[in-house]
């Protein structure tokens, strides 16, 4: 899975799953399907004919009132993923949301390039269709189906291809999709193992969050494997001065190690 690697103001490194083509294509099969379902029950229940007997109604107002029945499936995924965070109905339903690529919440105006330029990444056929129509060509059945099925696969092959699986849209408005799934193993989390018997070190790690704690252990991990001595020295300096420890540990790897141990004892009955 790929991921995508945010330093925060710290320049501690926050790392999220960017949601796959797999996820991607069945929220936009499930949110299809909303859309088609609400334009069959509109057909039958409002049966877009039942104004034309309506006295003082000339066609065009006729024509508007049947536009009005298509609002809701035409701005479908702006309204939504505007009123939802960055989710459709689909996109929530699989647990993958819209996030800025700076990792903050979209704006009304990101969700609205991502929302317009769907006429570039899924509808380019309808575009293309309506213009061979002009030019009088035969088998405009079999040139709407080629044009149609190459229309949707743009948006296809560039989340597929692209190094943070981006459709057009996503690198204009500068968006990604990430996973909100959680399914990280044990060693990702902030759990550390503790004996019964464990005596904590620094009471003032309680002053830490558990998203702060996450973090650190994050960057503890990957400085560790790398041997990333600059960087452990940066978190060090950073937790104490977060919570007025002094360290007793002779190197910042034990010192680190037991912030966590001590934070996991603290917080484990509350």
């Amino acid at each position: 899975m790929k991921r995508l690697q945010i330093k925060t103001a710290q320049n501690v490194n926050i790392n999220f799953t960017l949601a796959n083509i797999g996820h991607r294509l069945l929220a936009f099969v499930i949110d299809n399907v909303i859309k088609f379902g609400y334009l069959y029950l509109a057909v039958e229940l409002f049966n877009f004919r039942m104004f034309e007997g309506v006295s003082g109604l000339d066609n065009w107002s006729i024509r508007a009132l049947d536009v009005i029945l298509f609002l809701p499936i035409t701005f479908y995924s702006l309204y939504t993923e505007i009123l939802l965070e960055g989710q459709t109905l689909g996109k929530r339903i699989l647990k993958i949301k819209v996030i800025n690529e700076d990792g903050f919440k979209p704006t009304i105006t990101d969700y609205t390039i991502r929302w317009f330029l769907r006429m570039v990444d899924f509808n380019l056929f309808i575009l293309l269709y309506v213009y061979i129509s002009s030019l009088g060509i035969k088998n405009q059945e079999v040139w709407f189906v080629v044009l149609f099925v190459f229309g949707k696969m743009i948006g296809f092959f560039l989340i597929l291809f692209t190094h943070k699986n981006q459709r057009f849209g996503d690198l204009i408005a500068n968006t990604v999709v990430i996973n909100l799934k959680d399914d990280v193993k044990f060693s990702e989390t902030i759990l550390e193992t503790i004996s019964a018997k464990y005596i904590p070190t620094y009471p003032n790690v309680i002053r830490l969050s558990d998203n702060d704690v996450r973090i650190i252990k994050d960057t503890f991990t990957s400085a560790k494997k790398f041997n990333d001595y600059k960087t452990l020295i940066k978190l060090r300096s950073k937790i104490q001065d977060v919570t007025e420890i002094k360290s007793v540990h002779k190197s910042d790897t034990e010192f680190l190690d037991t912030v966590l141990k001590d934070y996991n004892y603290y917080t484990q009955d509350m």
